[in-house]
């Protein structure tokens, strides 16, 4: 099973955008993803689904982390790194069972013109230290908001080049 996780919970968010984007480009190239939002996690998350305990609104997240065997997160820059809910997000998950030894490829965007490099960095650092296997390939979208045209696609050419071959890379990983 796929999953691609929009790291924000911001309502309305380019990251949102950016995964659909991805959700619908990957089932035409044949692969059949979940796409969870950050903005469906609990609102109480931090009271409720932290340090061992669990609440029936995050079991049934934590049953499509466990059920995953490879993601896709979509990453916007905050602050210079990556929001603090995806990190709050990979706490609540059980260990081992979400993340160990399992694949993941990473997408960062901002509207800055780094498209989070330093976010997909720290990301990283975070994802070997819970085992869980990074595709060398990782993309860096800057200027999010010129990305894309009215029906959600994206238009500028190199972006196109660099998340097909990105895309292609997953399926095979």
């Amino acid at each position: 099973m796929v999953t691609i996780i929009a790291s924000t919970n911001r309502p309305g968010s380019s990251t949102l955008q950016l995964a659909q984007y991805y959700q619908k480009r990957l089932a035409q190239k044949g692969l059949k993803t979940n796409l969870l939002s950050l903005t469906e996690l609990p609102d109480n998350l931090i009271k409720t689904d932290l340090y061992g305990k669990r609440s029936q609104e995050f079991e049934k997240i934590q049953q499509l982390i466990t059920n995953t065997d490879k993601f896709l997160f979509v990453i916007p820059e905050y602050n210079g790194s990556f929001p603090g809910v995806l990190k709050v997000f990979i706490d609540a998950c059980s260990f081992p069972e979400s993340f160990y030894e399992k694949k993941a490829a990473l997408v960062g965007l901002s509207s800055g013109k780094y498209g989070n490099i330093r976010g997909i960095d720290h990301f990283t650092g975070v994802c070997h230290y819970i085992h869980l296997n990074v595709m060398p390939l990782k993309i860096h979208i800057s200027s999010i908001k010129k990305e894309f045209n009215e029906s959600g696609d994206i238009i500028p050419e190199d972006t196109l080049r660099y998340t097909e071959e990105q895309m292609d890379k997953f399926i095979k990983f």
